[in-house]
């Protein structure tokens, strides 16, 4: 129910003994107030009536006046009421008031589909398809969210506020069971969201500015020296196995992505001031990656190479080849859950940073979009060697 109240600020009256009337509008305990600029003196208002008193021309004007104001906001209120039914609060009721455009509320799945439909035109130009799809994905958990928890099939904008990304954070942990880095990239690809839509003035401000996610630090799985050999050496009764070795290896030794590890052909391939070179774009960062061709990872190449075919190796899923590397580990004694980034994980460290590569060609060799990624992922890796670094100096001192 909408109420009109008018009343005086007898704290501004004048040397002429006269205040400003001011108007509050109250709508579903929201208020807002303004000047309606007239002024009567204090003694001839009569605040119960709303009215101004006794019966002259002056008070009829200002009365007649009054009315007017009232009938105008009572005439906006019936408006939005035909045509914003439930989307109706105080500010729109002084904006209809005033005559002012009233900006169309805008809903989170409105936010989304503009930002993912702008990215799915850049798909193989600017963006990996992957990028794109993980943002549906995200899409999908909120609106699910807001049906779990408000049983509507989608919210707007204006209505969320920070309780809604810890209940969502929460959602996400106890009815999806994700793991927390799982969640944390959920949260940071919504909150992208947020921000463009701030940015296309679809909101006024972020409400999720003072969130503050719980850092995690996850343990690097990687395979050391010893691991590598052993896997290196072993022979499998199935060639399906050995194949899944071969790859793993590979990817070991060159610390290929598993998308560009299957795209890889011969015309990846270069050669550079004599060395083989693996030359190709980085799906999910869109860099280029220069790898030196390793021995070892020739061999590999030249095991499947066939006639027919510039590409390098059979074409296997990223399921399976996970399901099947599991399936290697125990059989070899490998007590550590593997899968297909594991690999990449071993070429950062085994290979490169415990031989003494540094960091920053440690980054430009996996194709990371920033060296602070690189530092982030292997800041134990980069302890342990500064731990050695000491050691040596002080027995040379």
């Amino acid at each position: 129910m909408i109420k009109i109240l008018f009343l005086l600020m007898k704290t501004r009256t004048n040397v002429k003994g006269i205040c400003p009337i001011r108007c509050r509008i109250t709508y579903n305990s929201y208020r807002k107030e303004f000047s309606t600029g007239l002024f009567i003196n204090p003694k001839n208002w009569n605040n119960k009536k709303q009215v101004a008193i006794p019966n002259n021309q002056e008070n009829s004007i200002i009365n007649n006046q009054l009315s007017i104001i009232k009938n105008k906001i009572n005439q906006g209120f019936i408006f939005l009421q035909l045509h914003r039914k439930d989307s109706i609060d105080v500010d729109m009721i002084y904006s209809q008031f005033k005559g002012e455009n009233i900006k169309e509320d805008k809903f989170i799945s409105e936010a989304f589909n503009l930002h993912n439909n702008k990215m799915k035109a850049l798909v193989n130009i600017d963006v990996a398809i992957t990028t794109l799809e993980k943002y549906q994905q995200t899409e999908n958990h909120v609106l699910e969210y807001i049906k779990f928890q408000y049983s509507k099939k989608d919210i707007r904008l204006k209505e969320l506020n920070l309780n809604f990304l810890y209940d969502f954070d929460l959602y996400l942990k106890t009815e999806k069971s994700f793991k927390t880095n799982t969640i944390q990239k959920t949260i940071q690809r919504l909150r992208k969201i947020i921000r463009l839509a701030v940015s296309m003035d679809f909101i006024e401000k972020d409400p999720f500015t003072l969130y503050r996610s719980k850092r995690h630090k996850k343990d690097i799985i990687y395979l050391n020296q010893f691991e590598l050999r052993k896997l290196e050496e072993f022979n499998f009764n199935q060639e399906k196995l050995n194949y899944i070795r071969d790859l793993f290896v590979f990817c070991c030794y060159t610390g290929l992505a598993f998308n560009e590890m299957q795209n890889l052909s011969e015309e990846h391939i270069m050669q550079i001031q004599g060395n083989r070179i693996i030359k190709m774009i980085r799906q999910k960062t869109n860099k280029s990656i220069f790898v030196p061709l390793l021995p070892r990872a020739e061999e590999i190449i030249e095991k499947y190479k066939k006639s027919d075919s510039d590409i390098c190796f059979p074409n296997i899923s990223n399921q399976k080849f996970n399901v099947y590397i599991k399936e290697v580990a125990f059989i070899v004694g490998i007590n550590k859950t593997l899968t297909h980034h594991v690999a990449r994980k071993t070429f950062a460290t085994t290979v490169l940073l415990y031989n003494d590569i540094p960091i920053e060609i440690v980054s430009k060799l996996l194709g990371h979009s920033r060296i602070t990624m690189t530092q982030e992922y292997y800041a134990e890796i980069m302890d342990k060697k500064v731990v050695e670094a000491i050691e040596i100096v002080k027995n040379k001192i």
